[in-house]
């Protein structure tokens, strides 16, 4: 009895650790030691909820923070639930927002939830995974049902959420629907009757409000596990669309690569924490490599193949490696986008951005002024440039590459 006591403890604590891994917070920890201990016991595994609007229909790096997290737990024989907030979507999440957030069309919601749920299947396992969405429960409500489910949350406690605070403070409007997000999806685990439930650290009091409703519903609370919001490419920001520096996970595996291998090498560190499938052991042995020597750069290529080939596969990742050693030798990679314009002669600041190589023909400029453009291979200095007509390969910066035909 005591060896078999001593393996559901064992067990117990490799499923802790996975929980753990690059975790902000697990609250309240000694309750979810609690469940752990019981589903090793009974064999009955624990209900694991992710909640996502689909209010974009690409997915990015950022993302899979948390898709990676549920996949651990998949895979340690839970049951993972991607909730696909179609119902919630109309309401429009007032997380981090500090103005009203318009909410989407029936449609938009429909075509982003299928493309968000295939993505996200590159990282957990489809056949192991229960999609719901909350309109199945959260429609039925009706008027009825919401009055009566926001009559077990104060004004006051719905104040204390930092958004609402500072909106209040800075006499931006607060719509009242808004409060209604919050409640909807801490409603959502008392229809799932959800044993943890992940996000971001941003969501920490909607997660709350889901372990808060349980309680009001009589059932056994959820524990809540966030997960820190991955910085982006520039190593400064969080890892977002509007900043341009995130890797969207249906990008080229060639653009792909070279994305993450630009990141910093501290960064680098990061991201093995929270977007490889390397135990930490791995990871702790190739730090102690690279701190006694080892070139940063042999690891970054290690997780960069490793994420290139988790989305388009082992072949597509080998030959972006390759693509990118032929770029850092000056030479010009397979494929590149072909572009045809007319209006020869043309400025090189113009010509730059009609390529879609500069966002600005000011930009494409002021990389001409730092040597950063060239064309044939041939390093351009002159910012007052005209190019005739003719078929060119131009080049911006180390990766943007495109073949011109000016007419």
């Amino acid at each position: 009895m005591g060896q078999h006591l001593t393996e559901i403890e064992d067990s117990v604590r490799q499923a802790l650790e996975v929980t753990l891994r690059g975790c902000e917070e697990l609250l309240p920890q000694p309750e979810w030691v609690g469940k752990l201990q019981r589903a090793q016991r009974t064999g009955q595994p624990l209900r694991i909820k992710l909640g996502l609007d689909p209010t974009a229909p690409d997915i990015h790096l950022g993302h899979t923070v948390v898709l990676n997290k549920m996949r651990q737990l998949q895979d340690l024989g839970h049951q993972v639930i991607f909730l696909i907030g179609d119902f919630t979507s109309m309401i429009g999440d007032p997380s981090g927002r500090n103005a009203t957030r318009p909410p989407l069309t029936a449609e938009q919601i429909k075509v982003n939830a299928e493309t968000y749920y295939r993505q996200a299947s590159l990282v957990l396992d489809p056949a192991r995974t229960e999609i719901r969405y909350n309109s199945e429960w959260s429609d039925p409500l009706g008027a009825r049902g919401m009055i009566e489910l926001a009559s077990r949350y104060t004004v006051a406690r719905m104040m204390e959420r930092d958004d609402f605070t500072k909106r209040f403070k800075a006499g931006t409007p607060i719509s009242v629907h808004e409060f209604l997000y919050p409640l909807m999806q801490g409603y959502d685990s008392v229809a799932l009757k959800s044993d943890l439930e992940l996000g971001g650290t941003d969501q920490k009091f909607n997660l709350l409000m889901g372990r808060h409703l349980q309680q009001e519903y009589g059932q056994e609370p959820q524990c809540i596990l966030t997960m820190p919001l991955l910085v982006g490419l520039d190593g400064v920001d969080k890892m977002s669309k509007s900043k341009g520096n995130y890797i969207g996970i249906s990008e080229p595996a060639n653009a792909m690569f070279a994305k993450l291998l630009s990141i910093s090498d501290d960064l680098m560190w990061t991201y093995f924490t929270l977007l490889s499938f390397r135990s930490e052991a791995e990871i702790a042995a190739l730090k102690a490599e690279v701190q006694a020597g080892r070139n940063p750069k042999d690891a970054k290529v290690m997780l960069a193949k490793e994420i290139t080939t988790r989305f388009h596969g082992a072949a597509a990742a080998d030959a972006a490696e390759q693509d990118f050693q032929n770029r850092s030798k000056g030479g010009i990679p397979d494929e590149i986008p072909e572009v045809t314009l007319s209006g020869a002669p043309l400025g090189i600041g113009a010509l730059l951005k009609q390529a879609n190589l500069v966002a600005s023909s000011s930009e494409g400029l002021r990389m001409v002024e730092q040597g950063g453009v060239r064309i044939d291979g041939a390093v351009v200095s002159d910012k007052g440039l005209k190019i005739e007509a003719g078929t060119f390969v131009v080049q911006v910066g180390k990766r943007k590459f495109a073949k011109v035909t000016l007419g």
